[in-house]
């Protein structure tokens, strides 16, 4: 299969050259520092959680030890340096010891998250020609070994499905995948390591590459910036192949410091509470919603939550009140967290005044970060004043500078000096600190999981009765936003899809169930210009507008809220 443009973007030699000489690259692959870890750290505890066998409490040392296994044993079953493999696990040690064995044998993770879905798993699968799915058997009622079946059916380049659990005929136990340790040539720390998802703000996400070197510096950075020691237990509460709980510090940033890292199987406040009290957890990250929940959950529980001294807020804006209410609640610090798969993360600081962790996401990690913020659209070079509103630009030594086999929207996601457009709405103070306004990009925030509407109306599309659909935000106390889906029917159709049916058609077509719509109102006519034409940014405001009110002018609306 041909792919348009480059598999990494490399920084420039300049740039390059000036990042190894500040320190922040220091040439040691995962693979390396792993084993460099567990020589230091040996009998410590690195990671506990729910395997498929049951709970699992691993050593650094064997933590090591089972990378170096399964490393051998993807080697045995054909899989070679630089092959990709999409490896989508929940919240369980097998996850860590696939993603540093993966690491160790030169292969590359596409971090598939547990959401995602066929649609999403065949787009990974296709755009990377990989040769392998791992997945778990089954996940929160959903079958992802037949998921992946299909998907591996379908693609060509897919040789291998490796299942955790109970695997389908035809799959691997990915338990089995294990071999004796040899030695095998250390990856390039310059070189790609893995491939995150973007957010996306149109279509499926786009491939983000990281490499060795950028990443592991966003790592130890987010560790000292969080004051992460060997005492502390990080509770990853959020899927772990999120930037988020992968490095910000999260399960990285606790392995690096010597810490342990946690993994909850999901992250209501039942379940995270227990384990905050089992484990003495120190800190963890979490989207408003969850925070929110976690405040109120506190007022009613006989947990023990003392040992947490950190709450992260990140993937979503929490408002100042949020923030101080969760604050109050928990008893312990609040932390604003923004930050991006593409690269830059924001944080407030321990000795922050009060207002700024209340209000603002922070400062960059890292003070070769360099930020502008524009007019909207505008050249890289279009400044606003100090304080304005504008898109905010970065560049810096855990930035990308391209997507993965993307060179078209390369070409204007990133401006010509190698600055990434990120499509946020932001302002900084004098201080530096950066406070997001909003998007410029239709995208929805659903709790931190973010939406590419144009995605979501084109499954509505495929549905042979509809004629036009428009998915928008609309603001909601609890998730942040909640999508809702409005559509013009066929007024011949012989039987009109109900907004029941809507919503089943849109699940079925094998999509992640965040982005199936919470709400689909059916209209007999979509409002439109002066001039009879529909414009899809005045519509989409138009509509977010008349989410909230009972329609008037001869509109029929059919509704359900799912």
């Amino acid at each position: 299969m041909r792919h348009p443009g480059p598999e990494h973007t490399p920084w420039p030699a300049e740039a390059a050259d000036r990042y190894r000489a500040a320190g922040h690259w220091r040439g040691r692959s995962f693979g390396a520092a792993l084993s460099a870890l567990a020589a230091e750290h040996r009998d410590r505890t690195a990671v506990v959680g729910a395997s498929a066998a049951g709970p699992a409490r691993l050593t650094y040392r064997e933590l090591d030890d089972r990378a170096h296994r399964v490393a051998a044993g993807l080697r045995d079953l054909g899989v070679r340096a630089g092959d990709r493999v999409v490896l989508q696990l929940p919240n369980v040690p097998e996850f860590a010891t696939t993603l540093f064995g993966l690491f160790r044998a030169g292969a590359w993770p596409v971090l598939a998250l547990p959401a995602h879905r066929e649609a999403e798993l065949r787009h990974f699968a296709e755009q990377t020609d990989a040769v392998a799915i791992v997945t778990v058997d089954a996940h929160e009622g959903h079958d992802h070994a037949a998921t992946a079946r299909r998907v591996a059916d379908a693609v060509p380049a897919v040789r291998h499905l490796l299942v955790l659990g109970d695997p389908p005929p035809g799959a691997v136990d990915l338990s089995s995948v294990a071999a004796p340790p040899r030695d095998l040539p250390d990856p390039d720390a310059g070189g790609v390591a893995f491939l995150q998802l973007s957010g996306g703000t149109t279509g499926l996400p786009k491939l983000i590459p990281r490499t060795h070197d950028d990443y592991l510096y966003s790592v130890r950075e987010s560790a000292r910036i969080c004051l992460l020691g060997p005492d502390d237990a990080y509770l990853a509460a959020l899927p772990v192949a999120h930037n988020f709980p992968l490095s910000s510090p999260g399960v990285l940033g606790a392995l690096h410091a010597g810490a342990c890292a946690v993994l909850a199987p999901d992250p209501f406040p039942e379940t995270v509470f227990r384990l905050v009290e089992r484990e003495r957890v120190t800190i963890t990250g979490v989207v408003p919603p969850l925070a929110v929940a976690y405040a109120r959950a506190a007022a009613a529980t006989a947990r023990d939550l003392s040992s947490l001294r950190l709450l992260q807020v990140g993937g979503a804006r929490c408002s100042p009140a949020q923030v101080a209410r969760v604050a109050a609640a928990l008893g312990c610090a609040v932390q604003q967290v923004y930050g991006m798969g593409e690269g830059l993360v924001c944080y407030t600081r321990p000795d922050d005044p009060p207002e700024a962790v209340l209000g603002t996401q922070g400062t960059p990690i890292s003070p070769d970060d360099e930020l502008r913020v524009v007019e909207p659209g505008a050249p890289a070079h279009a400044e606003v004043p100090p304080g304005e509103v504008g898109e905010l630009l970065v560049r810096g030594p855990y930035t990308i500078r391209g997507y993965y086999r993307a060179a078209e929207h390369n070409a204007t996601a990133f401006t010509p000096d190698g600055f990434y457009r990120t499509g946020d709405l932001v302002r900084r103070d004098a201080a530096g600190r950066v406070t997001v306004v909003g998007r410029i990009k239709d995208q929805i925030n659903r709790g931190g999981e973010k939406i590419a509407v144009e995605e979501v109306e084109g499954h509505l599309l495929a549905h042979p009765a509809v004629l036009d659909a428009a998915v928008v935000g609309v603001a909601d106390d609890y998730l942040g936003q909640r999508s809702c889906a409005y559509v013009v029917l066929d007024g011949d159709a012989a039987e009109p899809p109900t907004p029941p049916q809507l919503r089943r058609f849109v699940r079925d077509r094998g999509v992640a169930p965040f982005k199936v719509p919470d709400r689909v109102l059916v209209l007999d006519r979509f409002p439109v210009t002066g001039v009879g034409k529909t414009s899809r940014r005045a519509l989409r405001a138009a509509l977010a507008t008349l989410a909230a009110l009972t329609p008037d002018g001869g509109a029929r609306v059919e509704e359900d809220r799912g």
